[in-house]
């Protein structure tokens, strides 16, 4: 019973169960409209053949009334003649006529069944005929016949005095009804059934193909929650939502899979730059408490233990920086800011580092201020990254270049350095986190490895990016910002 129920509530099949109940619920109220105007069209065209057979018969009624010859009931069921034509009208027309007077007593008729019988249409019957000329019912003619039958009764009129005379009633079996009603139901139900199996079946396919991407969906988000980032959904070729789902999944999958490895490259980069002072930390420290290294040497080691200790602090101080980065979001406040007294600001914050270096410095920055869009210190933060990163790396006595332009609306920033050029292939690892070059490794001793990782960060939160070529011992790092 349990298995029963989760099935029913898959979505295969209720979609299912739906689409079938909506088709035969259609059905259902195509059929009796259906029903209801073929019975009573049909009913109408009868009625209107029966009451022109009718009144053919009350034109030759009337012609023997006309001609006086019947002067009461005997005379008229005397005329062999009549009667066999009146027969003969009933086997070629199927319907039996009951020709009557003005009271409604019949005074001939063509039904067999009556013969012998005294019977007179009801009063209300015949009172509607001779006032309207004509009527049409069903019933059982008062109790003469056991079922009920379809009449329709004629006025039977003189057209040179126009005196009504009498009356023709025709009265059908309805067999021919029934039997074309009987036909119009078995081809319905007939139809209904093959339409009702083809949308059950189409109904089945659709409902299927749109559920396996689901249960696949599903079956990927299960083995990519227990760990396999290669999983990736079939979109099927299908530009519908289904496609644009297992799209937007294999977008997501592809960006957690990214995240996940960086997550796992950033571990083992900071394990590894983790592990190197605090190793060394630790070994001074256990070396000095346990007497192995000479008393003379202590401050030497103690220096040395402080240096690393510091190295450790900046790290952990960069990576909060990282941290906190990631939480920003500059362009929400829609914020502007001086860039020239920005840059100015940082070129006086390095002096000591430039001036340590023995380097010149070539600053092309305009006078007037240029407002940009985003967030003053985390741009101030990117130019302070680059031009330290410049000055770290550049020849002792060359120039350090820091410029601004303008260019369609946008402000170019350009840091310049002369030193060893950088190879090609190396160009894109720079904004890594924690890379270090072979060469940087041995001249860079304080760095952490996040100096431009952080660049790129707060950039690409700015919706920009940041260039870097390298020619000819020739460095530069290049970004624009969108002006007022």
């Amino acid at each position: 019973m349990k298995r029963i129920q989760e099935r029913t509530q898959s979505l295969y099949w209720r979609q299912l169960f739906v689409t079938a109940g909506m088709v035969l619920l259609t059905l259902c109220l195509l059929g009796a409209s259906f029903f209801s105007l073929s019975y009573n069209y049909a009913r109408g065209q009868q009625g209107e053949e029966i009451a022109s057979k009718a009144r053919v018969m009350s034109q030759l009624s009337l012609s023997y009334l006309e001609n006086g010859r019947y002067l009461d009931i005997e005379d008229l069921q005397d005329d062999l003649d009549f009667q066999r034509l009146a027969s003969f009208a009933a086997i070629v027309s199927d319907v039996h006529f009951l020709i009557c007077d003005t009271e409604g007593h019949v005074l001939l008729s063509t039904d067999e069944t009556l013969d012998g019988k005294t019977v007179t249409v009801p009063p209300e019957r015949t009172a509607r005929i001779l006032e309207h000329g004509s009527a049409s019912w069903r019933d059982d003619l008062g109790g003469v016949y056991p079922q009920k039958r379809f009449s329709v009764g004629v006025a039977a009129v003189n057209p040179v005095t126009m005196e009504q005379v009498g009356e023709v009633v025709a009265v059908s079996t309805l067999a021919s009804l029934d039997s074309m009603w009987q036909g119009f139901i078995g081809l319905f139900f007939m139809t209904a059934f093959v339409v009702l199996m083809i949308a059950f079946m189409a109904s089945s396919v659709t409902a299927m193909r749109q559920v396996k991407p689901i249960r696949e969906m599903v079956e990927a988000t299960r083995r990519y929650a227990e760990g396999d980032f290669d999983i990736r959904m079939n979109d099927y070729g299908r530009n519908d939502e289904v496609g644009e789902l297992a799209a937007s999944f294999n977008a997501m999958a592809e960006s957690l899979q990214q995240t996940e490895r960086q997550r796992r490259e950033f571990i083992a980069n900071i394990s590894h730059e983790l592990k190197t002072p605090m190793t060394t930390i630790a070994g001074y420290t256990d070396a000095i408490l346990d007497g192995a290294i000479p008393p003379e040497n202590e401050e030497q080691y103690l220096r040395i233990i402080s240096g690393e200790s510091r190295r450790l602090s900046r790290l952990v101080r960069r990576m909060l920086d990282v941290s906190q980065l990631q939480a920003i979001d500059p362009l929400r406040s829609g914020a502007h800011f001086d860039l020239c007294e920005s840059m100015r600001r940082v070129l006086i914050s390095m002096e000591k580092k430039i001036t340590d270096r023995e380097l010149d410095v070539e600053a092309d920055i305009p006078e007037g201020p240029i407002l940009v869009l985003g967030d003053n210190d985390l741009i101030t933060q990117v130019i302070y990254n680059l031009l330290e990163n410049a000055a770290k790396f550049a020849y002792k006595g060359s120039t350090l270049y820091l410029g601004l332009t303008l260019l369609d609306g946008r402000a170019r920033v350009m840091v310049r350095n002369c030193g060893d050029a950088i190879p090609a292939g190396e160009l894109p690892l720079l904004f890594e986190r924690f890379h270090k070059s072979d060469k940087s490794r041995s001249e860079d001793k304080d760095g952490v490895g996040l100096g431009l990782y952080i660049v790129k960060t707060i950039l690409e939160q700015h919706k920009e990016k940041i260039n870097v070529t390298s020619e000819s011992g020739v460095t530069t790092f290049s970004f624009s910002l969108t002006t007022k």
